[in-house]
């Protein structure tokens, strides 16, 4: 039986964690999780750790194949989330249905935190300078670690959470309060693929599929993500 590393980024923690689990209970192989922000997915590969399997933004793969830490070709994506927003559990859920409300709640709100690192936080960023109250916000805008960002929310330290719907499943203390405005939101992609230094190949390859499978939809839809077809 193999033992497969697999590093991941956060955004599809509960989800991937599920797979895993399934993958692991269904073939009798281990699966061992490392989750990080995903620029750290990167940095953390491209300094010579070993893992089988990466799971990040199809960006963050593409940057590990154009580094050589990925087999070209072996990419595949799997689920995409959008972004929503989080309050804490039982507190009044803000108005945010359409883009102005959106803004008023944004404005209203004594501190909204995101992740200061990754592709979520770094599009609200540019949403509420897009929206045109980035000066009016200065000193609203909580920047967090990624692994903190919605836990910040749940222990009342901030009003609210902006980042990918996927993150704030499973995480006590927090409600979601709903997805942004259509025309505000964007997808968040999810993919993996395999490491050039896998001595396992053949299972790192299965656990691939297996993220992918159409089997693995439900799962996926139950963690707040939407399965690649």
């Amino acid at each position: 039986m193999a033992n497969l590393k697999v590093l991941s980024g956060n955004g599809p923690r509960a989800a991937v964690r599920q797979l895993c689990s399934q993958f692991a209970h269904a073939t009798g192989n281990t699966v061992d999780l490392r989750f990080e922000v995903n620029p750290d997915v990167v940095n953390i590969a491209e300094a010579g750790e070993s893992f089988d399997v990466a799971i990040g933004n199809p960006s963050t793969i593409e940057q590990l194949i154009a580094s050589g830490k990925v087999v070209a070709g072996s990419r595949v994506d799997f689920g995409r989330s959008g972004l929503a927003v989080g309050v804490r559990a039982g507190a009044a859920k803000p108005d945010i249905g359409t883009v102005e409300a959106f803004k008023r709640t944004l404005l209203a709100a004594k501190a909204v935190a995101f992740p200061a690192q990754g592709a979520s936080g770094l599009y609200f960023v540019g949403l509420v300078d897009r929206l045109g109250i980035a000066r009016e916000m200065q000193g609203t805008l909580k920047p967090m670690a990624a692994e903190d960002c919605v836990e910040v929310v749940a222990r009342g330290e901030a009003d609210m959470v902006v980042v990918v719907a996927t993150r704030m499943v499973g995480v006590a203390g927090i409600d979601v309060a709903g997805p942004l405005p259509e025309s505000l939101q964007t997808k968040i992609g999810f993919a993996a693929g395999l490491s050039a230094a896998t001595k396992q190949p053949d299972t790192a390859k299965a656990l691939i599929a297996f993220l992918s499978a159409p089997a693995a939809a439900a799962t996926l839809r139950s963690k707040g993500v939407e399965p690649v077809t």
